[in-house]
């Protein structure tokens, strides 16, 4: 099995919103979630025939060691699949929430030539209820449900089945944190020390990133799409915000009257579109062409737009698609194509 992470500082220093080959069969009698008085949040080992103990926010999950091989991980929650495979666990099963399809294994392209041992099942996205006798089928020993809706109905179901960690205590649905993410998957793996590393690199790259371009720094800026009719605005804790503010970024001041510290996504009305009108907005479409993002009257007429201040993201390219993923690997991404997009329209205010 490869381990990206032994060569991940190479990996990571080329640039970012779940594993192994096949193993011991597993089935619901090893669903087992136990409180151990004193356990830390991820103890690896805790005892003979214990992987880990995992906390999160429906309690402490045991993940047990598996018998006779490799551990089976079927990564449900959004980018779960992405985390493991930078810690060099191959998911057996991935539910494909960006649909980037089978020939891609249900991750990003960034990630997809990471399965080496394992052709992983893939999940299509559905707006409906998971299929839990097919999750079954696959014989999980762990389930990965980290960035989800967190549905407590739906972990219950899925622990009958087999270890399941969802999100951290307290996280908003869809909104763990990219590094509670990863810090959980970690846990969740017996991987908790490759987690942390996985962490300081990536922020590493970050701010490598950040000390390349100072002109970042205190410049107003927005991220946000067109739906339908609608428009939004991603808030902290939307990784699509969240680089940016890494990056040296300050939220356009009436965009961070909305950011309320609890919601990630906030509605705008189209008398409110001017809250797009910052130094900088990257600006992406949902459900259809950039081409009529672009010819949207509103979103035309703002000064950011018609200034060559405002990044369009084309809808099904790479980056795009890597700019919602929000895991270390597709943020490498990120930091690659879009800086010096950034670049091009900080330089456009002088």
């Amino acid at each position: 099995m490869k381990n990206p992470l032994l060569s991940l500082s190479a990996i990571l220093a080329a640039s970012a919103l779940a594993l192994t080959a096949c193993g011991g069969e597993g089935d619901g009698d090893h669903a087992t979630d136990s409180a151990a008085d004193g356990a830390s949040p991820a103890a690896e080992g805790a005892e003979d025939g214990v992987l880990a103990v995992v906390e999160h926010m429906y309690g402490p999950t045991e993940v047990l060691e598996p018998q006779g091989g490799e551990l089976r991980v079927v990564a449900l929650g959004w980018s779960d699949a992405e985390i493991a495979l930078a810690l060099g666990v191959e998911p057996v099963a991935v539910h494909d929430w960006q649909s980037f399809g089978e020939e891609s294994h249900g991750v990003g392209p960034w990630a997809a030539d990471l399965f080496d041992e394992v052709d992983p099942e893939v999940i299509p996205r559905t707006d409906g209820d998971l299929d839990y006798e097919y999750i079954q089928s696959l014989a999980p020993d762990l389930i990965l449900n980290v960035n989800s809706g967190y549905d407590e109905a739906e972990y219950q179901r899925l622990s009958e089945i087999a270890p399941t960690v969802s999100g951290p205590e307290g996280a908003a649905n869809y909104n763990p944190g990219w590094e509670k993410q990863t810090q959980l998957v970690a846990d969740s793996l017996g991987l908790s020390a490759e987690g942390t590393e996985l962490i300081e690199q990536t922020h590493a790259k970050i701010e490598e990133a950040r000390e390349a371009h100072p002109e970042f720094e205190g410049v107003e800026a927005v991220t946000g799409s067109k739906f339908g009719e609608a428009y939004g605005l991603n808030l902290s804790g939307d990784m699509r915000w969240d680089i940016m503010e890494l990056l040296g970024f300050e939220m356009y001041g009436p965009a961070a009257e909305l950011n309320n510290g609890e919601d990630f996504y906030a509605d705008i009305a189209e008398e409110q579109v001017e809250t797009f009108d910052a130094d900088v907005a990257v600006l992406y479409p949902i459900g259809y062409t950039l081409q009529e993002l672009q010819a949207d009257p509103l979103i035309s007429s703002l000064d950011v737009v018609q200034q060559d201040r405002a990044v369009f993201l084309e809808s099904d390219s790479e980056l795009s698609m890597a700019f919602s993923a929000g895991s270390p690997l597709s943020i490498e991404l990120v930091l690659e194509e879009l800086t010096p997009q950034l670049a091009e329209a900080v330089e456009n205010l002088d």
